[in-house]
């Protein structure tokens, strides 16, 4: 069943495969801690977000697959240079690897 999530009164469809996860990247800060207003350029892109969309699990040597770490709706600290980016919509979205997941912020 394709996981879904509504975001500005759109809907998204997207099944990940196997061990991965769908990412939507929280938004980068606009003004730094001393005031100074970034451009588009300069802004970092975190390496943190929502999970919208969770695959089947890893498959096992044995044939069957083991429970995901993750769930849709977790916070998570993820590697900066794993991520594929795919955009749905005119948003953009991450496709990731559940390995690739550092940590969920609780």
């Amino acid at each position: 069943m394709p996981a879904t999530a509504t975001k500005n009164k759109k809907k998204l469809a997207i099944q990940p495969l196997g061990d991965r996860v769908v990412v939507e990247r929280d938004a980068s800060e606009d003004i730094t801690s001393g005031g100074i207003v970034l451009p588009d350029s300069a802004k970092d892109k975190p390496s943190r977000g929502t999970i919208i969309a969770v695959g089947t699990g890893k498959l096992l040597d044995d044939g069957s697959r083991s429970e995901s770490q993750v769930k849709k709706g977790d916070r998570v600290l993820f590697t900066s240079y794993a991520p594929e980016t795919i955009t749905i919509d005119d948003e953009e979205y991450l496709l990731m690897s559940e390995s690739d997941i550092l940590a969920v912020v609780e």
